[in-house]
């Protein structure tokens, strides 16, 4: 039996990507929301990358900061590809290429059965939805990846403020403070607003095979259960820092005090020197 095979690599670049942008440069006349990838194909990819692509070659860019190129073998087709990119996104590191990615492959007509792994997929006929799926859960999943490592990189900065109270060096700056939960938030927004792990594709509300596909894929990846473990992080970080907080404020209301302890003891010295020296 034949088999034809897809090949998908996702790629982790960035928090955020504004698609109109790129929709707007590359002549695309339809406004971009978030849930929707830019689908890049034929001529305009061909005009992005300077050079010839054939028809089964195409790029998905998603607005929480996600790309899947389908099909592109080529190292240096995706980096021109990034170098493009870096034009709307300058923040953009292209030393970070390799940082969060996953390859993956749909292979079709190679057996009668459906078969799912960690590297890919077997399906016995093509459907037209599976290369937007299979790129949709991808997506997610390399930008998941990221979001994980920097929820590491908060609770490190926890565990130094952590270490310090334990030494009893009990204030914590309201800069520090403020900073830190500023990081939480952006976390947050990044994983629960922007990221949409939660949200299906148009197609699987109208089609019950795509659903079906795309809830297969999207448990396979544990993209639910990997949501959640970093929500219940999230709020546990939150919680340490609300214990910061009322630790700092604490100690600051007990500082005053002392302040105004320690004016009153001088002010009754002071008069008594006064008393003393009136008297003398």
């Amino acid at each position: 039996m034949h088999m034809r095979e897809i090949t998908f690599k996702a790629i982790a670049i960035t928090n955020e990507i504004d698609l109109n942008k790129i929709a707007i440069n590359c002549g695309i006349p339809k406004k971009y929301t978030w849930e929707q990838p830019l689908i890049l194909r034929g001529d305009i990819l061909r005009s992005i990358l300077h050079k010839d692509v054939n028809e089964a070659q195409q790029v998905l860019v998603f607005s929480f900061g996600s790309l899947v190129f389908i099909n592109h073998s080529n190292f240096h087709e995706i980096t021109g590809f990034l170098k493009y990119l870096q034009t709307f996104e300058p923040e953009i590191d292209l030393q970070q290429i390799e940082s969060y990615t996953d390859d993956y492959r749909l292979q079709i007509g190679d057996t009668d059965t459906f078969e799912l792994t960690d590297e890919y997929v077997v399906v016995p006929t093509y459907e037209d939805y599976y290369p937007d799926l299979i790129s949709t859960v991808l997506a997610k999943s390399v930008a998941l990846e990221k979001i994980e490592e920097q929820l590491g990189k908060i609770q490190d900065s926890l565990e130094t403020m952590i270490d310090r109270l334990e030494k009893g060096k009990l204030r914590v700056g309201n800069k520090e403070l403020a900073k830190t939960t500023a990081k939480i938030v952006r976390h947050e927004y990044n994983t629960l607003a922007y990221i949409m792990i939660l949200d299906k594709p148009d197609i699987t509300w109208t089609h019950s095979a795509a659903s079906e596909f795309y809830d297969k894929m999207m448990e396979f990846f544990e993209l639910n259960d990997r949501y959640k473990v970093l929500k219940s992080k999230t709020d546990i970080l939150y919680h340490i820092m609300d214990g910061f907080s009322n630790i700092s404020h604490s100690i600051r209301g007990l500082f005053v005090e002392w302040v105004i302890v320690i004016l009153i003891v001088v002010e009754v010295i002071l008069t008594l020197i006064d008393f003393a020296v009136r008297f003398a």
